[in-house]
């Protein structure tokens, strides 16, 4: 559970106005001292992850938030930090004091889950502070609230299984390729050895499909680049192969026509995305020109090199694809924009380390602005002249979704 990434875990945000409760919680629902507890409004400041095991659920980010009436120059900014964390959060609790319930800010806060999309739980906290007569009130004000003392852990436990019965009830966890293939399939992936690749590891999105085909029945073998020719004489009947975007077109030249070929950042596409949307953001790339802004959007940190992908490769080869000096910048994590009205086009890595949420909600971004959006595999395979093949494999599955559905 430990090893579990963040962005395989559903993210749940805990939002309210400054001591409310939030902090203290989190703490009887987690059953430990994470967030710092005190009777001084805005002790919370800035956004306090905790990853942990919600049973039967599993792997979960619990996230506390500062206080949403936090005031002044510094607490706008606290304000503005917590709202950002809407971007990210699959679920949400919002966490109301029974002795200061502020019904336009619950309102404004639900109104900000419902943009997002983001199911919710209202929760009224230190009911035991008060009589039995403003008990009944609220419970009739607010019938579909849970009530709760989190000091007192009184409700937590009916708390928590709602929670995870209301998590599980929503969007059912895509598979990144068990849903392509059928049961005993045989899936090659290349995995190039070069001096982007880590030390000793593979890298997020090899380590998840591999459990993914484990997980489906689905055979796999890992090689690099330079032993795929031989491992291809060694495998038969072979029905997809894997590589990494950067190996794209000397993988492309070896694997016979007849063999599915498709990268990992376009499986990620889909699993994480919305593939649909980052094939139609290609019809963007021969309209660009010297004025052209482009944003180059990664979901990790690392350091750079003269190989990284994309603040090299990418740049270098989408100047020589459309023969302009085109303009680029670069974000790295959550540091996404929330204004992308300049931009012309953004490109954005296989979001490996964000949740499927957070991806989305960044395509939703961009929509709202008519701003074109794709994926670095996608551009790569576009780039390299394999980009209709590299999608067949899901086209496929689209035709026999439509052949079950009509039966």
């Amino acid at each position: 559970m430990n090893n579990t990434p963040n962005a395989n875990r559903k993210h749940i945000a805990l939002y309210g106005k400054r001591n409310a409760g939030k902090s203290s919680l989190l703490n009887a629902i987690i059953g430990q001292d994470i967030s710092l507890v005190s009777s001084v409004k805005g002790t919370t400041t800035d956004p306090v992850s905790k990853a942990m095991e919600l049973i039967p659920l599993g792997p979960v980010v619990f996230i506390d938030t500062a206080g949403l009436d936090d005031m002044g120059e510094l607490g706008e900014l606290r304000v503005k930090r917590s709202l950002k964390i809407l971007q990210r959060t699959d679920f949400a609790l919002y966490v109301m004091d029974i002795n200061d319930i502020d019904e336009d800010a619950y309102k404004e806060t639900v109104r900000n889950f419902k943009q997002y999309s983001i199911p919710y739980i209202t929760v009224v906290n230190k009911v035991d502070t008060v009589s039995k007569h403003r008990l009944e009130e609220v419970r009739s004000k607010f019938d579909d609230a849970i009530l709760v003392s989190a000091s007192k852990e009184e409700n937590i436990l009916f708390l928590k299984d709602e929670l995870i019965k209301r998590i599980e009830e929503g969007e059912k966890e895509l598979p990144i390729v068990g849903d392509l293939l059928p049961y005993n399939s045989k899936v090659i992936m290349v995995v190039p050895i070069d001096s982007e690749a880590p030390k000793g590891r593979i890298i997020l999105p090899q380590v998840q499909l591999i459990r993914d085909c484990l997980d489906h029945g689905i055979k796999s073998y890992v090689v690099r680049d330079t032993e795929l020719e031989s491992a291809l004489d060694d495998i038969k009947d072979v029905d997809l192969v894997v590589t990494d975007s950067q190996a794209f077109k000397r993988v492309s030249e070896i694997v016979p026509k007849d063999i599915k070929l498709t990268s990992f950042s376009i499986l990620f596409a889909r699993y994480k995305g919305d593939l649909d949307a980052f094939l139609e953001g290609i019809s963007k790339i021969n309209k660009l020109d010297e004025n052209s802004r482009i944003l180059i959007s990664e979901s990790c940190t690392h350091n750079h090199s003269h190989e990284d992908i994309g603040r090299v490769k990418i740049p270098k080869m989408l100047r020589q694809h459309t023969g302009k000096d085109l303009k680029f910048e670069f974000k790295m994590g959550h540091d996404f924009p929330e204004d992308l009205g300049d931009y012309d086009l953004v490109i954005h890595c296989g979001s490996c380390m964000l949740n499927r949420k957070t991806m989305l909600i960044r395509i939703d971004m961009c929509r709202e602005k008519n701003v074109f959006i794709t994926n670095y595999g996608v551009l790569l395979a576009y780039l390299t002249g394999i980009l209709e093949r590299s999608v067949e494999i899901f086209k496929n599955v689209e035709k026999q979704h439509l052949v079950t559905s009509d039966q």
